[in-house]
């Protein structure tokens, strides 16, 4: 079965507050979910990556022909450029994110989902939607905390 997931991340302020947007689709079954979640403090690389890794975690079974739709270059291109190959092979070292490109490469092998890039703010309307709840869930009152980055930010000598 074919399912696509259209995910957009954004943030007020980079640093700042963020958050990702979810569309999920199965075509021939006529169904559709969204999701969304905000972060009171994070980077916009962070919720783009995030939002494909939550669309991922949600897939109940590997069997699929999953397409993943992102305005995210910096996503796309870590599969389809196979930057993710030599981050791998150097240990994550010097990778920014390392913490979500290990929990993405799992999901990544075991549903193998085919990158798509897409121009983001062009009219597309699933990335609209997207981008959407990615700013609504920045803005909300109901954010959560981003652990990994908020505690590498506290230790930073800079």
């Amino acid at each position: 079965m074919r399912i696509e997931i259209y995910t957009d991340g954004a943030c007020s302020g980079n640093p700042g507050k963020g958050g990702y947007g979810i569309l999920m689709r199965v075509p021939e079954k006529n169904y559709q979910k969204t999701f969304s979640k905000g972060f009171r403090k994070t980077t916009n690389n962070r919720m783009e990556l995030l939002a494909v890794i939550t669309a991922l975690e949600k897939l109940k079974s590997p069997e699929n022909d999953i397409h993943v739709f992102t305005d995210s270059k910096y996503v796309a291109d870590a599969v389809n450029q196979n930057w993710i190959t030599g981050w791998i092979k150097r240990g994550w070292k010097n990778v920014k994110n390392p913490d979500l490109w290990q929990k993405f490469i799992v999901l990544y092998n075991k549903h193998n989902p085919k990158m798509h890039w897409i121009k983001g703010h062009a009219g597309h309307f699933e990335n609209e939607l997207c981008d959407k709840l990615a700013v609504a869930a920045a803005a909300s009152n109901n954010l959560e905390v981003d652990t990994y980055f908020e505690n590498l930010e506290n230790n930073s000598l800079f």
